[in-house]
């Protein structure tokens, strides 16, 4: 892994994949590091000819985190958007994709297919409608547009999004970790527990930083929705979605592929909000059949 300076902060960075290949961007979501990616995913996409660069959002993992702002306010901020009241926010989810750029300004590429998940799928949204002239196509994954009236998440999905471990040790924070991929995953395909276990593991030790998380919650809620900048968006777009998406429920996938033009939209039956390893060959097929044809 590799860190560039970009757009005014520090991001942490891996590619793979041949650099004369197109660039495909990923990006994640809220609080998740670059990690959240499953490597043979990566790996898969690399294989069908791109060259596959992701990173950690500001705040999350080991790009520049805005620690001094402070912990936000989240039931407030809520109450302020219901009221019409302006929230502030360190950032929002424009600055986030101007990062993006930023990245690609420091690698030297001039275009590239945006691939996102979650807040990673409404920061490609951005991408697309603001950046054309850097998006090869856009692959909006389990994500939504904002849109006010959607229908929510499960509960118990939504509240383990500001929870926190029983306690400050380290097992404390893996079964924190592992009690919320339980929540949010596929429930077709259930990861094996030793397998949990150890990615959990992997993310906790690279670094473990809720406040950032939190911040990206505020981001969100204080960027609003996204529908009429979803109308405007050109490039050739596909959303993605599971049909057990316990946060984001299918029906926020469908309202992102009815509001772009011309939008392809693939749902699939016992997926959440997850990369269940048994998926991971359909879904390199299938951005990478697409993002070939954007090309």
């Amino acid at each position: 892994m590799a860190k560039v300076k970009a757009n005014g902060i520090e991001i942490e960075y891996e590619a793979v994949g041949n650099r004369n290949d197109p660039t495909l961007l990923l990006v994640m979501g809220l609080g998740a590091q670059l990690t959240i990616w499953p490597d043979s995913l990566v790996e898969g996409l690399a294989a069908k000819g791109f060259h596959v660069v992701r990173f950690d959002n500001r705040d999350v993992g080991l790009s520049s985190d805005f620690g001094a702002w402070g912990l936000p306010n989240i039931p407030d901020a809520i109450q302020k958007v219901m009221s019409g009241q302006k929230v502030d926010s360190p950032y929002h989810l424009k600055d986030m994709a101007a990062d993006a750029v930023g990245l690609l300004d420091a690698l030297g590429v001039d275009r590239a297919h945006m691939v996102g998940a979650s807040m990673g799928g409404m920061i490609v949204q951005i991408l697309a409608a603001q950046y054309p002239e850097r998006t090869r196509s856009m692959v909006s994954i389990y994500s939504t547009s904002g849109r006010p009236g959607l229908p929510p998440g499960k509960p118990e999905a939504l509240a383990m999004l500001g929870s926190q471990p029983e306690g400050n040790t380290r097992e404390d924070r893996v079964l924190h970790g592992m009690k919320l991929r339980r929540v949010i995953g596929s429930p077709a395909y259930p990861m094996p527990e030793p397998e949990l276990r150890a990615f959990v593991e992997r993310n906790v030790d690279r670094r473990w930083y809720p406040e950032g998380a939190a911040r990206h919650y505020l981001s969100v809620i204080a960027s609003g929705d996204r529908v009429e900048m979803l109308k405007t968006v050109k490039v050739p777009t596909l959303v993605l979605h599971g049909e057990e998406d316990p946060l984001l429920p299918v029906e926020c996938g469908r309202d992102v592929a009815r509001l772009v033009p011309g939008a392809a939209i693939d749902t699939y039956p016992g997926w959440g909000h997850d990369f269940p390893k048994e998926l991971i060959p359909t879904l390199v097929d299938r951005i990478g059949g697409f993002c070939k044809a954007a090309s």
